[in-house]
């Protein structure tokens, strides 16, 4: 994909990332409930993705999935700085990682979307039953499960961002400039990303089997089956940590 077309695409989900965030920071009651909700599903698929949070190889991928794709934090300061820099970045980041920054837009966009609905109809205080109804409930099955085809986009993206010769180098000599071209956190977002997933040898592996286990629990949350949330994907960790 051209470099043209990833930039058209990065301003249009920011659009929607900053809509979204300008309701939500404009009613205490509505970001109250928002931040609940965040909090809860950060915790869940810390649970859920315990075994790949605990070792070693896997560790640092696992973690930046659970906080800088979908973390609990308020990233409207980002959202802004990151509007206002679009033109540095196409000039001075490469295809590859304008296209990794562009589907985690995408994924922050519609999990926005989703995650108002929900709360607005969880309010700050619910428990885990009325969590699963409301994911029932509210947004489309479609829209789910184009949500989960962001994060294996996000992933993907990430595997092929590591195997570009010279990348890791490239990022490391882009510190300095990207601080003084106000990149800064937008840099440290690529740079943690790709050394998460360098220190794997198959990272292909590691993505898949995220998207194993919450496509279970999405399934299982449709069907109206009880506890959801165990899911029967188990991972060979060594597999993921050699080739």
């Amino acid at each position: 994909m051209e470099k043209s077309e990833i930039i058209a695409i990065l301003r249009r989900e920011l659009e929607t990332v900053v809509a979204e965030r300008r309701v939500a920071k404009a009613n205490p009651a509505m970001n109250a409930a928002r931040t609940a909700l965040r909090q809860f599903q950060s915790q869940r698929m810390a649970r859920t993705h315990a075994d790949l949070l605990a070792e070693k190889e896997t560790g640092p991928a696992a973690r930046f999935f659970l906080s800088d794709l979908y973390g609990p934090y308020d990233l409207t300061e980002r959202d802004a700085n990151l509007e206002r820099i679009i033109p540095t970045m196409e000039r001075l980041l490469p295809a590859a990682a304008l296209e990794t920054v562009a589907e985690a837009v995408a994924l922050d966009a519609l999990s926005e979307k989703l995650d108002a609905g929900m709360a607005r109809r969880l309010g700050e205080s619910f428990s885990e039953a009325d969590y699963i109804d409301a994911y029932r409930q509210i947004g489309k099955r479609t829209d789910r499960e184009r949500q989960l085809a962001h994060v294996e986009s996000v992933g993907a993206a990430l595997c092929e961002l590591v195997r570009i010769p010279l990348v890791g180098s490239t990022l490391a000599m882009m510190r300095g400039p990207s601080r003084l071209a106000k990149l800064s956190e937008l840099h440290s977002f690529l740079e943690r990303g790709f050394k998460a997933f360098k220190g794997m040898k198959r990272p292909y592996d590691f993505v898949t089997t995220i998207i194993q286990r919450e496509r279970a629990i999405m399934d299982a949350m449709y069907a109206g089956k009880k506890n959801p949330f165990a899911t029967p994907v188990t991972v060979d960790h060594a597999s993921i940590a050699n080739a």
